[in-house]
């Protein structure tokens, strides 16, 4: 893959979305940047134009198809998107902790709908032009049961399996698609977890990613040791591998409340 001059973010504000932004600003880099926080989000927009990159930066609901779509619109309008990540997630400690249910359909919505509502507009335009690569944020979590946040890792196991399964369809309209599954990353999401074994800098994350992306792979899996170990207990009988998630879990948990 040719180095993208163009490039759309949705989840931009914080974690491995302005760890993206941030690597890929330069002179002569168009960015279109969305988030849910409006301060975080002009934050990393100046950063990124401080060191020349043309900027487009919009608070966007990802879950909201009509303005993503619009969203869109206005990037293209102004260059076309060569690379487009559908990275913007939440995990379950960002909100309605008192109602569980309320933060199931909250994760569900944004890390599956969010998704889809980033990568239809993104194949139409590119499809046009038949060149460009989307790369969709999924999760480690997506190949093992995860007992204690159900919603989340089903929303990446769901991500996941529609990333690879759209590959070959989109490649058929000349598009890269590829489906990143990172470990724990400093994030907003990973500063609220009692646990995050093997966790990467953001700055560090976004530079692999990028130096991966360059080969058009399917899947991007990181860091090595945790991906092969999560790998592995995946591979385990579904019993096996739950038992075992949630042991885990519960240790983890046990050994928290003792700090």
């Amino acid at each position: 893959m040719k180095a993208p001059r163009n490039i759309l973010i949705t989840g931009a504000s914080s974690g491995i979305g302005e760890g993206l932004a941030r690597h890929y600003a330069a002179p002569g880099i168009g960015l279109a940047l969305t988030g849910r926080n409006p301060d975080r989000l002009a934050d990393v927009a100046t950063a990124c134009r401080a060191v020349g990159a043309d900027v487009l930066a919009q608070p966007v609901d990802v879950t909201n198809a009509r303005t993503m779509e619009e969203f869109f619109g206005a990037a293209e309008s102004r260059w076309p998107l060569d690379l487009v990540f559908a990275n913007a997630g939440i995990g379950p400690s960002t909100s309605c902790q008192n109602d569980p249910a309320a933060i199931n359909r909250q994760i569900i919505n944004v890390n599956v709908g969010g998704v889809l509502n980033t990568i239809h507009p993104a194949r139409q335009a590119m499809a046009s032009r038949k060149r460009g690569q989307i790369a969709i944020m999924s999760s480690l979590a997506a190949y093992v049961p995860t007992p204690d946040v159900p919603a989340y890792g089903a929303s990446k196991a769901a991500v996941k399996s529609l990333g690879l399964g759209l590959r070959a369809e989109a490649a058929a309209d000349g598009i890269g698609m590829t489906v990143i599954c990172p470990g724990f990353v400093h994030s907003r999401i990973t500063k609220a977890l009692s646990r995050a074994p093997l966790i990467m800098p953001t700055d560090r994350a976004a530079r692999l990613i990028a130096k991966r992306l360059r080969r058009d792979p399917a899947i991007i899996t990181f860091p090595f040791l945790f991906s092969a170990l999560v790998r592995v207990i995946g591979a385990l009988p579904d019993p096996v591998a739950t038992a075992l998630m949630t042991r885990t879990s519960q240790q983890a948990d046990r050994k928290a409340k003792v700090r």
